[in-house]
């Protein structure tokens, strides 16, 4: 693709680079965008740039180049997969901790697509990206648990739909620190890009989007609490936005707490996912079995999970 040149405009002096180039090149996303930034392919006034936030004046030049066309060959990959589920429409994968959902600029081996392409013969397209059949929603790289993966076009569509209709259900669970004075409760705020810090979500009062968390405490011990947490919507990062808002970040989040010594990710597995069958009418229930390094921390912070509080009725 060749290199897209413009000049900021009065009405966008001041902006952030990221921002001024969206609103030039709006069939872009802007994670793409950023990434391109990232990784020296945007220039100002000729000179390389890569600082997402920097603010232009008028007049300047923005150039930007794009990745060979090449770059975007997504490969299948012999990665095993832990499928939960599996019909001729969707299936269900228990998704590792580690591992990125989609590709990105640079980063184009080892994601679930590149393992969803070699396990499956049929993957829904309707995304004019590339990178990302069969992909209905996301999990963050380092949250573990249950992802659905669309086979068709008409299934990825209505599960779409569901998810913003709020008809499938899912539940998490997060180990955190401190002790909550209440066992339950809803926190509802506007979640956006965290002004101090570009990488990060933050819980903003104008110029966001509307988050709803419900949580619950499973168990807690001194310093750490075991939660269920059920999400209203699907923001990026919200669980652990909310939760860093609330003082109690999740363990091991290197990004909205601290680095931990011990764990190499954050504490936060998608559980529980639960919906109807978009074809067959089925009410449909899963259950990610816990991977290694979430079952190690409850036993040693001696946190119980109580199965049949999250699931209630549904436990046998």
């Amino acid at each position: 693709m060749e290199p897209i040149i413009f000049i900021v405009g009065d009405s966008l002096e001041k902006k952030r680079i990221d921002t001024i180039i969206q609103k030039n090149i709006p069939n872009k996303s802007r994670n793409y965008i950023q990434s391109l930034i990232n990784n020296n392919y945007v220039k100002v006034d000729n000179k390389l740039i890569n600082k997402c936030s920097l603010k232009l004046k008028s007049k300047q030049k923005i150039e930007v180049q794009f990745p060979e066309e090449k770059s975007l060959e997504i490969k299948p990959e012999k990665i095993k997969l832990n499928i939960v589920y599996e019909d001729d429409y969707l299936a269900i994968i228990n998704k590792p901790s580690n591992m990125t959902v989609h590709p990105a600029l640079n980063n184009y081996s080892g994601t679930l697509v590149n393992a969803i392409l070699y396990n499956f013969s049929s993957l829904s397209n309707i995304d004019s990206d590339p990178i990302r059949p069969g992909i209905v929603h996301r999990l963050d790289k380092n949250t573990s648990g249950l992802i659905i993966i669309a086979k068709v076009n008409d299934v990825h569509e209505k599960l779409v739909e569901m998810f913003k209709e709020k008809k499938i259900n899912k539940t998490y669970l997060a180990i955190c620190k401190g002790n909550f004075k209440e066992n339950t409760f809803r926190l509802e705020t506007l979640i956006g890009r965290d002004p101090h810090e570009r990488k990060r979500m933050a819980v903003v009062e104008t110029n966001g989007k509307i988050a709803i968390s419900n949580f619950k405490v499973i168990d807690e011990v001194s310093n750490f609490s075991l939660l269920k947490v059920n999400i209203e919507t699907g923001r990026t990062h919200q669980i652990r936005a909310h939760l860093k808002f609330l003082n109690h970040p999740i363990l091991g989040d290197d990004i909205y707490g601290s680095t931990s010594k011990i764990l190499g990710r954050q504490m936060l597995h998608a559980y529980i996912l639960k919906f109807t069958h978009p074809i067959t009418n089925e009410n449909l229930s899963f259950l990610g079995e816990l991977p290694d390094d979430f079952s190690k921390t409850l036993k040693t912070l001696n946190l119980k999970l109580n199965n049949k509080e999250i699931l209630g009725d549904d436990y046998e």
